[in-house]
């Protein structure tokens, strides 16, 4: 989670930055499969939301924090280098991208789901998806 979150500030900040910004990663990642796990029935087996859509988050936002204009001549510094504008536009970009995936995902997902569906019956689920998809048993218990 933290090579996810330190992929957008990669070119723009330094060795220490990139270590805070994956511990936070870490941190915030974790706390966002707990939230996931324990207070939503959304099924997120493979953990993409806390790993890619909050790791990413957190490091697009903390870009905003830790950039150095020492380490890309290109990039701007970040707040805790003079510059608070920076933060700013880092965190409007998460949340217009934010939003602009939230909706872009929540039409395609009615559009398929209108046509093919996104749950096996708990029937299908019982039987075994390796039977009721593939046709096969994978294990033998």
């Amino acid at each position: 989670c933290g090579l996810v979150a330190i992929t957008p500030a990669s070119g723009f900040v330094g060795p220490i930055a990139s270590i805070s910004v994956g511990i936070i990663a870490g941190v915030v990642t974790y706390m966002s499969l707990h939230f996931l796990n324990r207070y939503t029935k959304i099924d997120d087996t493979l953990g993409v939301w806390p790993a890619h859509g909050m790791g990413g988050f957190i490091g697009a936002l903390l870009t905003g924090v830790f950039a150095q204009k020492a380490i890309n001549v290109a990039g701007n510094n970040g707040l805790i280098f003079g510059n608070p504008g920076q933060f700013g536009i880092q965190a409007l970009a998460v949340i217009v991208t934010s939003a602009y995936a939230f909706v872009a995902t929540f039409v395609i997902v009615k559009i398929l789901n209108k046509f093919m569906g996104f749950r096996v019956s708990e029937k299908e689920e019982q039987m075994g998806l390796d039977i009721v998809e593939e046709g096969e048993k994978a294990y033998n218990p």
